[in-house]
């Protein structure tokens, strides 16, 4: 199938089409779009539970290493007050981790604007596809109802006028039968009438999903932000309590960010699957919903020569129509307003509502060609499938890195609080003030000796 124009599945969507997949029984399972079966999606669940076993890996790892460090140290010799040996080097281990953790959340902002501009041209193309099925419905129903109104009065007044003569009747009743066939053949171009689906409505409902997925992401963005910062806060400040607080939040912010990178590792593998070959798996989907017959779908998804206007008959025939009214009306000018003047005001408005729908008739052959719509189907491929999809990436990227500072940081963490000294209470007050316990024994010392 002919991809849509500007439309060509990236090195990525070709290197994540191309991973294995396998069921919970870990039997192999083919790579092509199917959400609908089981097997696939319990090889997107699977490629998910990667995520929550590194979860498990890591949480055993922070365990055994804090436990070997609380329970396997070397006693201290009373009265050692200089910090065991590579204490600074923990500290700045810990340090540096926080760093990459930061370079990580601009990564995901990246990324997460990236997804978000994708799913956005989706939700444009679809509204875009919706105001053209709508023009196509208006225009339709506009033309229709001029050709009935002029059928009801125009031509039925003239029928009247004219009936002193017989073959005029006849060329009137014969305009009449084709604006009756021109009205027939134009309703069965409204082909999205009626259908349930409605593109304006999936762009709704995109737009409602990607709002609280964007909200969702910077909020986790902003939240391991706050972690890292005030965890190096406490570390310059070397405050205990506040490394105590920050320890157990990045303990939450690390759940999180693998919980993050299971949902976007199984998006993107899913989406590069969809990407790979979209036009048959939106044929099927679009046809199924809608109804409609797949000449009129192929029509307009794949728009290449081998595939032929479904409409170009009821066009043809249509252009024949409205030409032989136009001559017919010609005719009975020249032959009937002499002999009777009153027909001259229904034939001239009748030739108006022929010139209308002419106009109208044009503007439907534009809009019913596929090149509008296929470029909708194209912007909306990109969006998802370029945009979107390196917008995750860079999620998944951002995940990554989180994970990994988050989990440095938390084996880090207990071995520089280790290293505060004992007076960390006292280390932000000021020596000049009266209610610091140090200044407070200088000065009963000093009243002492007065």
């Amino acid at each position: 199938m002919g991809a849509p124009p500007g439309y060509r599945p990236s090195a990525w969507v070709h290197l994540l089409h191309q991973l294995p997949r396998a069921d919970f029984q870990l039997r192999p399972v083919p790579s092509g779009f199917a959400p609908q079966e089981q097997e696939y999606q319990q090889a997107l669940l699977l490629v998910a539970a990667l995520a929550g076993l590194g979860l498990g890996l890591s949480l055993i790892f922070i365990a055994v290493y804090l436990i070997r460090f609380c329970c396997c140290r070397p006693p201290e010799p009373p009265g050692a007050k200089s910090p065991p040996p590579g204490g600074g080097c923990v500290t700045w281990s810990c340090i540096a981790a926080l760093l990459v953790g930061c370079a990580g959340i601009g990564i995901g902002f990246y990324g997460n604007s990236e997804t978000s501009d994708g799913v956005s041209q989706l939700s444009s193309a679809l509204l875009h596809a919706n105001h053209t099925l709508s023009a196509i419905d208006h225009l339709v129903s506009e033309t229709v109802e001029r050709l009935g109104e002029a059928v009801r009065t125009e031509l039925t007044t003239l029928e009247e006028v004219l009936a002193q003569r017989t073959e005029l009747v006849a060329a009137a009743r014969g305009a009449r039968r084709q604006a009756e066939a021109v009205a027939q053949q134009l309703q069965e171009l409204a082909f999205w009438r009626g259908v349930p689906l409605s593109p304006l409505q999936v762009a709704e409902d995109v737009s409602f999903v990607e709002e609280y997925r964007w909200l969702a992401y910077v909020l986790l963005l902003l939240l391991e932000l706050l972690v890292c910062l005030f965890t190096l806060l406490g570390l310059a400040k070397q405050s205990k309590w506040l490394v105590i607080v920050m320890t157990v939040m990045s303990l939450l912010v690390l759940v999180l960010s693998w919980g993050s990178m299971g949902l976007e590792a199984a998006t993107a593998v899913g989406l590069s699957d969809f990407c790979s070959s979209p036009d048959t798996y939106i044929l099927n989907l679009t046809q199924e919903e809608t109804g409609l017959s797949s000449d009129i779908l192929s029509y307009y998804f794949l728009c290449n020569q081998a595939v032929s206007n479904p409409f170009q008959q009821r066009l043809t025939l249509s252009q024949r129509a409205l030409a032989n009214i136009h001559s017919q009306l010609q005719g009975l000018e020249r032959e009937a307003v002499p002999q009777f003047p009153s027909a001259q005001k229904p034939l001239l408005s009748l030739e108006e509502t022929l010139n209308v729908t002419e106009g109208n008739f044009h503007q439907l052959v534009a809009l019913l060609h596929c090149r509008g719509l296929h470029k909708d189907y194209g912007a909306a491929l990109r969006g998802l499938c370029e945009d979107a999809l390196e917008g995750l990436l860079f999620l998944l990227l951002f995940s990554l890195l989180s994970a990994g500072a988050l989990a440095t940081a938390l084996c880090s963490l207990p071995r520089a609080w280790a290293l505060f000294p004992p007076s960390d209470d006292y280390d932000d007050t000021d020596d000049d003030d009266p209610f610091n316990p140090q200044e407070s024994k200088r000065f009963v010392q000093w009243q002492s000796s007065i």
